[in-house]
């Protein structure tokens, strides 16, 4: 329920245009308000951050875009928005102003920011190790603190002489627990599949029908396989299931619409879109085949201004290839399925990635991003020059 603003109390404006944002940003928001219950907040973001109490001043699904051609379709849509989240920050003068990754909307809302005077916090920054390095130097001006998520990120901004601190993983938060018992893992769930095709719509025509073609050629050499299709919360499921009809009496295939995590704890290996569902795998310890198709041109871009060898976060982390990535050209139902049967055939390569994602695991840290992130935001906000 939306708190009604005392113009008495502090306030913190926070933006979280991605679904994966609106979630970190609900949690980070719950555990300030336990520190802080007074605190008002407003911002940018989707039902997360409403349900967690934040006046919504623009809906993020507004922002939503996948790709650069995306942004240029969305070009007035996103700058009418940046518009309105600069008024709103000049009216309400916030005492703080949190972002949460979503880097090209969100650094010019730091810049706007630290020229009227309030303080910046970085909240999952942007990847500027990964792509488009020369924003290094706008961040140095425009955060006044990151809260950084990856293990190497520390390193990395504190070398360009940026306050920072690592806070760990938010996912950590949800995995607390025990580390998968390998053996029991895969009894349990042999020939169990996951299919994680993303929550974008074109993210989902893209990978589905590619992921829908895989399982039939998978299902010829290893019988009795079924296959776990996560449909996210924000996805089109009729959409999802429209695309699965033709093959039901192909392969034993079923949708699952709880978390995503249902699906990976459940499955032997998992089929997965780049992107922050192959880390939850990874801390699940869920072996997985990453798997990215895109527009020509979004590809072309994309490989001249990233600086990376890998897409996918448990391989970064690593720093070797821990699980296959299959991208674009390489994306076929054949290579796929050549690559999910020689895992699922081999119990000791199956186990080996098990073992291999569980120091990936490890390397996150220990559960309470959401608390640490919250006691640097409050110092901010009571003005301490130390962290």
């Amino acid at each position: 329920m939306t708190t009604i603003n005392n113009q008495n109390n502090k306030s913190i404006m926070i933006i979280a245009g991605e679904p994966s944002g609106d979630l970190h940003g609900a949690h980070l928001v719950n555990a300030i308000k336990k520190k802080e219950p007074e605190l008002y907040f407003f911002g940018i973001g989707g039902t997360g951050l409403k349900d967690a109490g934040v006046q919504i001043i623009v809906d993020a699904d507004k922002l939503s875009v996948m790709g650069f051609t995306d942004v240029l379709i969305k070009i007035p849509t996103i700058l009418n928005c940046l518009k309105t989240a600069k008024q709103t920050l000049i009216n309400r003068k916030p005492d703080l102003l949190i972002l949460i990754d979503f880097p090209d909307f969100n650094l010019r809302m730091a810049a706007f920011a630290k020229k009227h005077g309030i303080k910046v916090l970085y909240y999952i920054s942007p990847q500027v190790w990964a792509w488009r390095s020369g924003r290094i130097k706008k961040i140095a001006k425009v955060v006044d603190h990151l809260a950084v998520i990856l293990p190497f990120e520390k390193k990395y901004y504190k070398s360009h002489d940026i306050e920072v601190t690592y806070v760990g993983h938010p996912l950590m938060d949800n995995y607390s627990g025990e580390d998968q018992n390998i053996s029991i893992k895969n009894s349990q769930n042999k020939n169990i599949i996951g299919l994680l095709p993303g929550s974008r719509k074109s993210e989902i025509e893209n990978l589905l029908p590619v992921m829908l073609e895989t399982c039939i050629i998978i299902a010829k050499n290893i019988k009795r396989t079924k296959f776990l299709l996560s449909v996210a919360p924000s996805a089109d499921k009729d959409m999802m299931i429209a695309a699965t009809r033709p093959y039901k009496g192909m392969i034993n295939i079923e949708l699952v619409l709880e978390k995503a995590n249902t699906v990976l704890n459940k499955s032997t290996l998992c089929i997965a879109a780049s992107g922050t569902v192959t880390l939850e795998a990874a801390i699940l310890q869920t072996p997985m085949i990453i798997i990215y198709k895109c527009s020509s041109i979004n590809y072309f871009l994309g490989k001249i201004l990233t600086n990376i060898k890998y897409i996918g976060l448990a391989n970064i982390i690593a720093d070797k290839t821990i699980v296959p990535e299959l991208i674009q050209k390489d994306a076929t139902p054949k290579k796929i399925a050549k690559e999910a049967c020689r895992l699922l055939s081999d119990q000791t390569v199956l186990n080996k990635t098990v073992i291999d994602l569980l120091k990936v695991k490890q390397a996150l840290g220990d559960p309470g991003a959401s608390e640490k992130t919250a006691n640097i935001a409050i110092s901010l906000i009571k003005n301490k020059d130390k962290i």
